[in-house]
C-alpha cells in the first residue's frame, strides 16, 4: 500500500493491536486468474507468526489457495475531515484512517481437533465475559455437520505493513482542532480517531 513517511506504522506491536481490535479482515487471494476476496474474522495465534480462520466449503476461493501468497486488510477506524475544522478555509477535505495489511501464505487445516481449537478461540474472543455459551453444549451431530461444512486454513505471516493517517501533515494547531470537532461528533468512528490523534500527539 502506499505510505507516505509521516503516515509509516513503524511498531509491529501497534500493527498487531491494529489486528486484534479489527479482526473482521478482507482476504484477498488469486482464484482461476481473478482477483478475489473474502470477508472474515482473522484470529493471531499465541506466537503471532499465523492467523487462523475459516471459509464455508461453498465458498471456492479456498480450493486454490494453499501455498498462495495472500493479502489479508484490516481496517481500523476512519472518518471524514472536513476543511471547516481548519483555522483557513483555504484547504481541501480528507480522510483519517488506520489500516494494516498482512501478506502470508495459506495452509490448510486438515484435522477436526484443530479446526476446533480455532472454534473455541473465537468464541472465546467474541462472546462477552459473563457468556455461558460453550460448543460443549451443542449436539454433537449438529457441530460435526459444522465441521463439515467448513474448511479451517492458518496464514503464515511473511510481513505486514501499517498505515495511521491522523493529520501529522498539518501543524499541531490544526490537529488540535480538528480533534475537538471530533469529539462533538457521537459517532463512534470519529471518537476512535480523536483518542488515536491524542495518542499519536503525546
Amino acid at each position: 500500500m502506499y505510505i507516505p513517511a509521516a503516515f509509516k506504522m513503524k511498531d509491529v506491536s501497534e500493527m498487531i493491536e491494529v489486528i486484534q481490535e479489527n479482526s473482521f479482515a478482507t482476504l484477498f487471494s488469486t482464484h482461476k486468474g481473478m482477483s478475489f476476496a473474502t470477508h472474515l474474522p482473522l484470529l493471531l495465534n499465541d506466537t503471532k507468526d499465523y492467523l487462523i480462520g475459516h471459509f464455508a466449503k461453498g465458498n471456492p476461493q479456498w480450493k486454490d489457495i494453499e501455498n498462495q501468497k495472500v493479502l489479508a486488510i484490516f481496517h481500523g477506524p476512519h472518518c471524514y475531515i472536513s476543511p471547516s475544522w481548519y483555522e483557513t478555509n483555504q484547504a481541501v477535505p480528507t480522510w483519517n484512517y488506520v489500516a494494516v495489511h498482512v501478506y502470508g501464505e495459506i495452509e490448510l487445516m486438515e484435522h477436526d481437533d484443530e479446526l476446533m481449537n480455532s472454534f473455541n478461540n473465537m468464541i472465546k474472543k467474541y462472546e462477552h465475559p459473563t457468556s455461558t455459551y460453550s460448543l460443549t453444549q451443542v449436539d454433537e451431530q449438529l457441530v460435526s455437520n459444522l465441521n463439515k461444512g467448513v474448511q479451517g486454513f492458518k496464514l503464515k505471516i511473511l510481513s505486514m505493513e501499517g498505515k495511521k493517517k491522523l493529520s501529522q501533515n498539518h501543524s499541531n494547531e490544526r490537529q488540535h482542532l480538528v480533534i475537538q470537532k471530533l469529539e462533538e461528533i457521537e459517532h463512534i468512528n470519529e471518537q476512535q480517531i480523536a483518542r488515536l490523534m491524542k495518542q499519536n500527539n503525546k
